[in-house]
């Protein structure tokens, strides 16, 4: 127990406890087509994941996306699924059960998920009876958006707006640049790199449409989707974007990546409107063009492997690249249950207390 943590449980009472909430996007209760598909009917019925008015929402989500989608999901959860589930959850469980053991028992640590189980009604609802001092919410997405960190907020200050009594409540809005969340990746990538040469480094992130990042502008002139991410400044800090190209200047600097050797990409589009470029599948079949032979790749928009890491870049963009000529693509793995994670989060909470 360090030093700031000793003197904060010092001066608080012991019977006073603060209820620690680390939330994750959130994963089907089985890879049946059923229980994906009341997953996708959940997730993509959230305003700030699909943004248009919700007559029409419900119609795409429920007539065509929900219907159509569900059967091929449900294929890619079983070859995801382990014998503990989906990894996405049992890694949230397990951080969950060291957080506790690390934070004690001065704390009362929860996961919950923002769709489907553990949900957050439950979870929040305990905190409730619970008599907590305060409650520290901790999304489990290291850079702002609307459609993760922001739905996590929204969700959970609808839940505590019906509370008659709600105590000190602290989100955590970041962490995309927080020194232990850097040295994971750096740490893993440099393990890679003493065994093999790479031709290039790709930094792929979760994408959101192009509206999202310009609608998030407030003063509705910075936001260039451009030169304007080059570094984080007062008028850019929540740029989803900028934040994400703030992480990888970090990890290339503290790997010592030479310049034209990386690139900051994005991927898990969904629909025809433009998304944020450029293009995590487009950048691999060109780099494949161009002749690069071996690439290791990152997904630092996710603290715990899932569909979108191990599926879909792992597999899916691996696939596309060693087809067009590539020969090797290694993704460079997640926080997940990691002893660094849990001090990362730690540090979150005592920051917090």
């Amino acid at each position: 127990m360090n030093e700031m943590k000793m003197a904060q449980v010092t001066a608080m009472p012991k019977q006073f406890k603060t209820g620690v909430l680390i939330v994750n996007l959130g994963t089907p209760d089985s890879p049946s087509v059923p229980d994906v598909r009341k997953y996708l009917r959940e997730f993509l019925m959230d305003g700030r994941v699909i943004d248009i008015p919700p007559l029409f929402r419900w119609m795409l989500v429920n007539c065509i996306i929900a219907p159509f989608r569900a059967p091929k999901s449900a294929k890619t959860y079983q070859e995801l699924w382990e014998d503990r589930g989906s990894p996405l959850k049992f890694y949230g469980e397990d951080v969950e059960r060291m957080l506790q053991t690390s934070l004690g028992d001065e704390y009362e640590v929860r996961l919950a998920m923002r769709y489907q189980n553990p949900s957050m009604d439950v979870v929040l609802e305990d905190f409730r009876k619970g008599g907590f001092r305060k409650i520290i919410i901790i999304p489990f997405f290291p850079q702002y958006a609307s459609a993760t960190t922001g739905s996590v907020y929204e969700k959970a200050m609808a839940i505590m707006s019906e509370w008659l009594i709600v105590p000190e409540v602290t989100f955590v809005n970041t962490y995309y640049d927080h020194p232990k969340f850097i040295e994971h990746f750096v740490t893993a990538a440099q393990n890679y790199m003493e065994k093999q040469k790479y031709d290039f480094f790709l930094f792929s992130y979760h994408g959101v449409p192009e509206r999202h990042i310009k609608n998030g502008d407030c003063t509705g002139k910075v936001c260039q989707l451009g030169s304007c991410c080059n570094s984080i400044t007062p008028m850019n800090q929540y740029c989803y974007r900028a934040q994400c190209h703030e992480t990888t200047r970090l990890m290339v600097k503290e790997l010592g990546l030479k310049e034209g050797t990386y690139m900051t990409t994005f991927q898990s589009r969904l629909g025809k409107d433009p998304w944020i470029q450029p293009y995590t599948e487009d950048t691999l079949k060109q780099l494949a063009k161009e002749g690069k032979k071996s690439i290791l790749a990152f997904s630092p928009a996710f603290v715990a492997d899932c569909l979108e890491t191990t599926i879909e870049v792992g597999e899916e963009y691996k696939e596309v690249f060693e087809e067009l000529g590539g020969e090797h693509l290694q993704l460079v793995e997640s926080l997940n249950n990691s002893a660094i994670w849990v001090e990362l989060l730690e540090d979150l909470v005592i920051k917090n207390s």
